[in-house]
């Protein structure tokens, strides 16, 4: 007896239940064969938006990962870093837009060089003063304290598109890490901050070793590597995202200071394949040459297991969106570090770039090339490239990756890599600027701390600029080197060591490249270091100064009275904070007007608790008013806060 025949139905309702029927017929066919489909691993369905993991390590140098050893073989292992290698594309000719944590990240999350976006260095955000009043010879230009809250980033973007976006670990884009603007601020949905295994340990990093008891937040796991919040935090949002595409911003805080690790079987692991002897004071400080730190080399190795278990819990988890398929499958992965690897610090060795020169807060070979890897769909494996590729580059390559169509009007300083990456990534032809053209130049500027130099590297050749050049016989004022020669499409190493300096023989070549880099920073509106007339190595011209005699405020109206003692003023700025005193006092920058009759006009903005002047003369010289740093006590250490010296507008 069949169904039809139990019940009395209208001519309608049987051809509306067989058409029906035939529907559900045709669509369990369906399925059939796409499941066939998938066992055969040849999915009818195609993959829907691609997820974005994005892997941040601090301080990593381009030789502390196993896989990128060319000269000495390197003592630390990384087994899953060299096996994402092998699933993608080697960078060996990459670098971060700037040679310092904070510029760096604001470059990768908007997009902007870090010259144009007035976000040269660390912290940011005070008013431009020698580190002491007679001793430096040059003062850092203003610079940002922030990445404004206002920027597109690409958390923006994406979100924007239908994405997730998530933050886990470090952050600092502020003047603290804590500071304005957070991740919710700039477009990230879900953000998590922990200091994860990088926690300072007291009262020593010699104490309170991980172990495998229940109570200890930092257990070791199965592995016997301790637990790391920053990596559990990050496995949070993947789980609880993977419905909707995703974008994770792993930011984590190794190999960062402090100079540690809570895994007591690797510090011992490394003392012994090293053949070195820890000192017996836990307070001492690593004084051994080369990669020898036990410490540093137990750091770099967890910094590889929790990179392997994301990447493993991507290999394993189903794809909730392409049923059959796991999530590795659909998710671009990359990893880089945000700067070269610090050498040193308070006196200790940590680590050895060589045969790149110096490291951390240099924009030497050492203090920005960094390791590069990227996989996923499309992707080929196992490549290694030496197109020249830079942080800037990422921002418009997730946006290619994903089909995300930038917002009207954002402007981009990188390049869209997606060409390169899924046609032939040897290929430096298919890296194109805006304007169409072949990319083969990078610049990098920063004016700031010991370093005061900017660079351009056009082709094989690299031009660095020194600003700190007068009275100093350390720097000279331009340095040509040959990095590489071009060869049939193939770059042979020449000098990437940097010790060969051809500014003699290749005098032309030099002076068109400085030409060629002012040009861009020019375009950029960049800022320069200024001369200390306190100074006492500054050049001769420091006695023709001009000084500021008084100032007289009218309403939101001040007035400054100047004495030019032969030189004329190029620019003058107000310097001002709206939170003078406060934790996270911070200051910013508005032009002010140079009038004919000796007088400098600017206006107070609104708000404005405390604020400076500064004047630079046409030989280049920074003049505050009041004196940032007193004669008496000349070292910006004996500074609470910059608003103690400053000016206090007259309440209305």
């Amino acid at each position: 007896m069949t169904l039809l025949s139990t019940i009395e139905l209208h001519p309608n309702e049987i051809e509306n239940f067989c058409m029906k029927t035939i529907a559900f017929i045709c669509c369990t066919l369906s399925v059939v064969i796409n499941l066939d489909s998938v066992a055969g691993k040849q999915p009818i369905q195609t993959a829907p938006a691609p997820n974005i993991v994005f892997i941040l390590a601090d301080d990593l140098g381009w030789q502390d990962v196993a896989c990128y050893d060319i000269d000495t073989p390197s003592p630390m292992e990384t087994p899953h870093i060299d096996a994402l290698a092998k699933k993608g594309i080697q960078f060996w000719q990459a670098y971060s837009p700037a040679p310092t944590c904070a510029p760096t990240r604001c470059a990768i999350l908007s997009g902007i060089h870090p010259a144009r976006a007035q976000k040269t260095h660390v912290v940011g955000g005070a008013p431009p003063a020698p580190h002491h009043l007679h001793a430096w010879t040059m003062i850092s230009p203003w610079f940002s304290g922030r990445m404004p809250e206002d920027t597109y980033t690409i958390a923006r973007a994406l979100a924007d598109a239908g994405y997730e976006t998530g933050h886990s670990g470090k952050w600092h884009v502020a003047i603290n890490h804590n500071a304005f603007p957070q991740p919710e601020d700039v477009g990230f949905d879900w953000t998590r901050h922990d200091l994860g295994v990088s926690r300072a340990m007291k009262p020593n990093r010699m104490s309170n070793f991980a172990t495998n008891t229940d109570t200890d937040s930092y257990r070791v796991d199965a592995d016997g590597f301790p637990r790391d919040q920053t990596t559990e935090d990050a496995l949070q949002f993947l789980s609880e995202q993977k419905e909707k595409p995703f974008f994770l911003y792993y930011a984590t805080w190794l190999v960062h200071t402090p100079i540690q690790t809570r895994s007591k079987r690797l510090l011992n692991k490394y003392v012994e394949k090293l053949g070195v002897t820890l000192p017996k004071n836990p307070d001492q400080k690593w004084l051994q040459k080369g990669q020898t730190n036990p410490f540093y080399c137990a750091m770099v190795e967890q910094l590889d297991h929790y990179i392997g278990t994301l990447i493993s819990y991507l290999e394993h988890t189903p794809d909730p969106r392409w049923p059959g398929h796991t999530l590795i499958e659909n998710t671009y992965v990359i990893f880089t570090s945000d700067n070269g690897g610090m050498e040193g610090s308070s006196s200790q060795i940590i680590t050895d770039n060589y045969p790149l020169d110096r490291g951390k807060i240099s924009l030497m070979e050492g203090g920005t090339r960094v390791p590069l890897i990227i996989t996923g769909p499309d992707i080929p494996r196992g490549i290694e490239s030496d197109v020249m590729v830079n942080g800037l580059d990422f921002y418009p390559t997730i946006l290619g990756l994903t089909g995300t169509v930038p917002a009207d009007g954002k402007h981009l300083d990188g390049c869209d890599l997606t060409a390169c990456l899924k046609q032939d990534p040897t290929d430096p032809t298919l890296v194109h600027n805006t304007d169409g053209s072949v990319r083969d130049t990078l610049v990098w500027h920063f004016p700031n701390s010991a370093a005061l130099e900017s660079t351009i590297r056009i082709g094989d050749y690299k031009l660095i600029r020194n600003y700190d050049h007068i009275n100093n016989s350390k720097n000279a004022p331009l340095e040509l080197y040959r990095l590489y020669r071009t060869e049939n499409g193939l770059k042979k190493r020449v000098d990437i060591e940097e010790q060969d300096n051809l500014i003699i023989s290749m005098p032309n070549k030099a002076s068109k490249m400085n030409q060629r880099l002012t040009d861009i920073l020019t375009e950029m509106n960049a800022s320069y270091p200024y001369y200390n007339p306190y100074a006492q190595r500054a050049p001769p011209s420091k006695k023709k100064t001009p000084t500021i005699i008084s100032h007289e405020e009218d309403g939101d109206r001040v007035t400054f009275q100047l004495k030019k003692n032969g030189a004329d003023i190029q620019r003058a700025d107000l310097i001002y904070t709206k939170n003078g005193g406060n934790r996270y006092e911070e200051w910013f920058r508005t032009s002010a007007t140079i009038t004919k009759n000796d007088t400098v006009v600017a206006k107070i903005p609104e708000g404005t608790t405390h604020f400076y002047l500064n004047v630079i003369d046409e030989n280049h010289f920074l003049r505050s008013y009041p004196e940032v740093l007193d004669p008496k006590q000349p070292s910006k250490s004996k500074l609470k806060s910059y608003a103690q010296r400053a000016l206090q507008p007259i309440p209305n």
